[in-house]
């Protein structure tokens, strides 16, 4: 194997996958054990009026995305997936998450449900 930017980049993206799992699994489980929604809808450092409201999408956002990560792990490690599927399957999953809390959070905090009430 020639070390080379393909190499690094795939290392990279496997070694980011840990922590990434980590954060999203913790965040899901605070929501739900610990009832703390300090993090859920933030949108430039705000909490929505009602996170509450949001908690039960936040969490499952982060659940999925999060077990699917540490699938993504268990299988690179196993050796039982190839670098295209499970390189393809981590990449989708970070986007995909990262656009449904973009969304949720502009959906908690959207001026016209502020006039409602």
């Amino acid at each position: 194997m020639v070390f080379d930017i393909s190499v690094a980049m795939t290392w990279i993206l496997f070694l980011a996958l840990f922590p990434i799992s980590f954060v999203w699994l913790r965040r899901a489980w605070r929501i739900v054990v610990k009832r703390d929604f300090s993090e859920v809808a933030i949108k430039r450092g705000e909490a929505p009026p009602n996170p509450e409201k949001f908690a039960p999408y936040e969490m499952v956002i982060n659940l999925v995305a999060g077990v699917i990560l540490l699938a993504v792990i268990v299988a690179v490690l196993g050796g039982f997936w190839e670098y295209s599927v499970w390189s393809a399957l981590a990449g989708s999953t970070l986007w995909c998450k990262f656009i449904a809390s973009f969304a949720l959070s502009r959906h908690a905090h959207a001026s016209w449900a502020k006039g409602k009430a």
